[in-house]
């Protein structure tokens, strides 16, 4: 995402090159009976294009004689059939043949300049001309083309997945604008139903899949990424699409479409059941699920359609529809049943659904099992089972590596909060199990889109919301801690850089939680001052959440200990992060604040750390820029003075900056908005803070502070409390209103 300046490069290829490719494109797409040669060649044109339009359109091609010329090629290239000979019969390799590679990157290029610039609602001048050019002069034609292409599907030809993919892509991009959907409508009924919905059904390569290798088929049905060459997707996409911006012509006659298929199926004997197409009809409804439970008359209906012809499935003799049932049963778990006995019935169905002996159904039901536990309004009903139901949980884990499990497990212990008290350490140990499982298939791949590290992610953020759930019960994280130190450990390293944020959470957790700081949860400290250093400055919000617990709940052992010497560890790490003039003021937030955790919590105890804070705290004051820093660096004054006053005002005066230091509080004190709003000291926190500093200055004897100082002191104070009083009671109101109206929680 380059700016134009940076972009200047590719200008200059694009114009001495261009015209030379076109020839060399032109040259090479009159060729009577090509080679395979000739397609490596014509496909590496169409990627060189397609890099040189990925963002913007080059000036050189918005001359339309120059677009028209290259784009007589590409409808050229997508129009005219690929050779029959040397096709290969492998369906992985002929996927991969030179001829359909061509195909692909045309309909890709095709796509990118119909759906980035042929928009007409462009707000820039120049694309929104180029738009109306490629509306009128291509558009139609590209769709004609593409609508001919998907034909080879129905007749039972072959089409490569992304190329439907992105053919369909195009037609659901279509939809929304009038001159396109004209084009479309007499085509539309044979492409829904005799096109779009059979790539909607079960296949060939689905049963084979799923009967020789159930984990790829769960992980390709969970995998966003395979959802982009998936023509089932797009088919999904485009059914969407069509009932959500055409539906007053094609829902009603969709859904009966849909209702035909349930009927054959019910009235055809057992050995002739359309199996597939039922798993189709069911996928449609699945999908379509926004649509139908808002429009009428449908949404009446919902209940009926899900007992007549979605749960019968749950006990189907086939695996995929058992899985498909559970699936559409999730979908609409949130809906309102007038008998309780269906919702019922249908989570217990759910429930059996994890015991299934076909993996694929077993993942699915606990997809939908989440579904139906945010929907429980009684929790009764799955109270009894929760035993039995975590354990095929973690059955399922260690089978596979996938973040909706862990999601599923989180809303769980969502819901039932302390009770899962009994079950937190086996969930914590299950956890972690999981977690190295799928660091260790993550590492193995070294696949940044590897299911294994976004489960792993998920199984760190399931066992934070185990600790939150039992946050009141402190002997339990005792218990877990011995299960949670390794992951610890390791992830505080460079190798958990993809995790951080989710260990550090954890690491909150424990240092919080548990009734004392144990000495292995101490060795935590180094490892993190290690990262701050080296490579973590994004994470220092996050970091300052555990040191915070570690100085104020832990303040004996920070205090006392000196292998390693904790002070001057925060000391070496807070002076190197104010005195770096690379970082921004917004990077550096935290640290006064740690000053501040150290001042409040050492009262008496720190005294030679005093002068060296002060120091560093007035010179960062002095380059701060952002009103939130100065507010925070002048608090470590205030907290100073709160924590030994008259030590902190010889300091100031010995410093030669007492007057500069005042003044600018004071000055901040006083800065006010046109509604009569402070500028600085927003929080609650931020006044106590500066009370607390200024009333200290009260105590001094009087040649330490002058009567006239005295005075300003006194006014600034008095103000300060009244304000404080003030937000205080505003807050209590706004809380009380939001409690007697809901909705008013929204603007508090």
């Amino acid at each position: 995402f380059k700016s134009d300046e940076e972009r200047t490069p590719v200008y200059r290829i694009v114009e001495e090159t261009f015209h030379h490719l076109l020839n060399i494109f032109n040259r090479l797409v009159q060729i009577v009976n090509p080679s395979l040669e000739v397609a490596d060649l014509i496909k590496l044109i169409c990627k060189i294009f397609w890099s040189s339009i990925y963002l913007e359109i080059p000036k050189q091609l918005l001359d339309p004689n120059v677009f028209n010329a290259w784009m007589i090629l590409f409808l050229n290239v997508l129009e005219r059939p690929v050779p029959s000979e040397g096709e290969p019969a492998d369906p992985e390799q002929r996927k991969s043949w030179g001829w359909w590679k061509v195909k692909k990157w045309t309909v890709h290029i095709l796509n990118r300049l119909y759906t980035r610039f042929g928009d007409l609602k462009l707000q820039n001048p120049e694309n929104r001309a180029f738009a109306q050019m490629f509306q009128k002069n291509y558009a139609g034609k590209i769709l004609e083309c593409h609508l001919n292409l998907l034909n080879r599907i129905r007749v039972g030809g072959y089409l490569p997945d992304r190329v439907t993919n992105l053919i369909l892509q195009y037609l659901s991009n279509s939809i929304s604008k009038n001159s396109m959907y004209n084009l479309l409508q007499p085509r539309l009924d044979v492409l829904l139903f005799e096109i779009v919905f059979p790539l909607m059904c079960f296949n060939d390569n689905d049963q084979k899949l799923w009967d020789e290798d159930p984990h790829e088929y769960v992980r390709k049905g969970y995998d966003i990424i395979e959802d982009l060459y998936s023509p089932r997707t797009a088919s999904m996409d485009f059914v969407s699409e069509l009932v959500r911006k055409r539906g007053k012509e094609n829902l009603q006659k969709f859904i009966q479409f849909i209702v035909g298929i349930f009927k054959r199926y019910d009235e055809t004997p057992v050995e002739y059941k359309p199996y597939r197409q039922k798993d189709g009809a069911l996928l449609a409804i699945g999908a379509l699920c926004d649509k139908l439970k808002q429009t009428e008359p449908y949404k009446s209906e919902l209940e009926r359609m899900l007992v007549q012809h979605v749960f019968p499935e749950f006990s189907s003799p086939v695996g995929h529809l058992r899985a498909k049932a559970a699936w559409v049963a999730g979908q609409y778990a949130h809906i309102n049943f007038s008998d309780q006995n269906n919702f019922r019935k249908a989570l217990h169905s759910v429930v059996s659904g994890l015991r299934d002996p076909e993996l694929p159904v077993r993942v699915d039901s606990v997809f939908a099992l989440r579904s139906f536990v945010e929907a429980c309004r009684d929790l009764n009903e799955i109270r009894p089972i929760l035993p039995q139901l975590l354990d095929e949980f973690f059955k399922l884990m260690n089978e596979v590596e996938n973040e909706d499990l862990v999601f599923t497990l989180e809303t769980i212990v969502d819901k039932f909060g302390e009770e899962m008290a009994p079950y937190a350490l086996g969930l914590c140990q299950n956890l972690a199990a999981a977690f190295w499982r799928c660091m260790n298939t993550a590492e193995a791949d070294e696949d940044a889109d590897d299911p294994g590290a976004l489960a792993a992610v998920g199984c760190l953020r399931a066992i934070s919301t185990i600790l939150e759930s039992v946050s009141r019960l402190p002997h339990l994280f005792v218990q877990i801690e011995p299960t949670l130190l390794p992951i610890m450990r390791r992830m505080l390293t460079t190798d958990g850089q993809e995790v951080f944020e989710e260990v550090l959470e954890i690491v909150s957790y424990m240092t919080f939680f548990s009734p004392t700081i144990s000495l292995e949860m101490w060795s935590l400290w180094p490892l993190m001052m290690e990262a701050l250093a080296d490579w973590a400055i994004d994470f220092f919000p996050n970091i300052l959440v555990p040191l915070d617990n570690y100085i104020s709940r832990g303040t004996a052992h920070f205090l006392t200990c000196k292998e390693p010497d904790y002070q001057q560890s925060l000391w070496s790490m807070i002076s190197s992060i104010m005195a770096d003039k690379n970082l921004e003021d917004g990077d550096i937030e935290p640290a006064p604040k740690l000053i501040e955790v150290v001042f409040q919590n050492c009262k008496g105890q720190v005294d030679h750390w005093v002068e060296p804070y002060l120091r560093i705290t007035v010179e960062r004051l002095r380059r701060a820029e952002k009103s939130y820093l100065k507010c925070l660096l002048v608090q470590v004054i205030a907290d100073a003075l709160y924590y030994n006053s008259s030590l902190t005002l010889s300091i100031l005066h010995k410093l030669g900056v007492a007057t500069e230091v005042f003044n600018l509080w004071f000055q901040m004190l006083q800065q006010v908005k046109k509604n009569g709003l402070r500028v600085n000291f927003k929080r609650e926190h931020d006044k106590k803070v500066c009370c607390l500093g200024l009333t200290s200055l009260l105590a001094l004897p009087a040649d330490q502070l002058p009567g006239e100082a005295l005075g300003r002191v006194f006014r600034a104070t008095l103000d300060l409390l009244v304000a404080y009083k003030e937000q205080v009671a505003g807050l209590s109101l706004s809380l009380s209103l939001s409690l007697s109206n809901p909705c008013t929680l929204l603007f508090v």
